[in-house]
């Protein structure tokens, strides 16, 4: 029995879509745990419901039925103690690096000095440092997830999720951003949620991988990655599982 306290419950989560043609399932019974401090990896194939159940634990959509618990308490909406990053960088564009960043913190009433201190803490954290005054349309596009991910850190959320954050990178964007979000999480603590339907991606970030069917998804099942970081993917353990996952991961088509 695994001793790690729980971060995050799921208990049966589905969620339908209804129209006037009826009802259509995007997730069903769905049921999974994250442990304190874990990385865990939600995998599955394109439309398959990654970003519906994303955005349910979130709270931006209610479950149909199920329940979902961050620690002790059952989620019925929006939780201060999460935090998410989303695919497209939703950044306010009129506002400064550091004004998107220290804006939870200022919404929340912290006042400047404080709140300040905690977005340069994270601007620097993500190598931001000297981009403070710049804005949106003037970085890169990996340079803009940073300022989200600096975003949500900067918030102290218990548990932070990422959906699919470094799909659409260049391929070496893309693998610089994956080194980065570990070493953040390593210097963190935190709990994350990340979401991506790439299998080598998920390999090289997560503790455990939860493998979802296509829509409406549900859990094939749940891989324990126990290979050493920094990971490589050209090693032999790596590319066993690899094969592994691929032939069970369902193709869209």
């Amino acid at each position: 029995m695994d001793e790690r306290a729980v971060k995050l419950t799921l208990k049966n989560v589905s969620k339908t879509f209804y129209d006037r043609n009826g009802g259509i399932p995007a997730i069903q019974n769905v049921s999974f745990t994250v442990y304190d401090n874990e990385f865990l990896v939600i995998l599955g194939p394109g439309l398959c419901g990654k970003t519906v159940l994303l955005n349910t634990v979130a709270g931006l959509e209610q479950p149909t039925s199920g329940q979902i618990f961050l620690d002790s308490r059952e989620l019925h909406g929006t939780d201060p103690g999460i935090g998410m990053v989303f695919q497209k960088k939703a950044l306010f564009p009129w506002k400064t690096v550091m004004q998107n960043v220290e804006f939870g913190p200022k919404m929340r009433g912290i006042p400047k000095d404080e709140r300040r201190k905690t977005a340069q803490k994270f601007i620097d954290l993500v190598g931001l440092q000297n981009f403070e005054n710049s804005f949106p349309h003037e970085l890169s596009g990996g340079m803009k997830q940073r300022v989200g991910i600096a975003r949500a850190y900067a918030n102290d959320p218990e548990l932070l999720i990422l959906d699919e954050p470094f799909g659409a990178l260049d391929a070496q964007t893309r693998y610089s951003m994956q080194e980065e979000i570990i070493r953040i999480w390593k210097s963190e603590k935190k709990t994350i949620l990340f979401v991506t339907n790439n299998i080598e991606e998920a390999l090289y970030l997560g503790d455990r991988i939860v493998l979802l069917s296509r829509q409406p998804a549900t859990v094939k099942e749940t891989y324990v990655i126990d290979l050493p970081r920094p990971r490589d993917m050209l090693s032999p353990e790596f590319l066993k599982l690899r094969e592994k996952i691929s032939a069970n991961m369902d193709i869209t088509v």
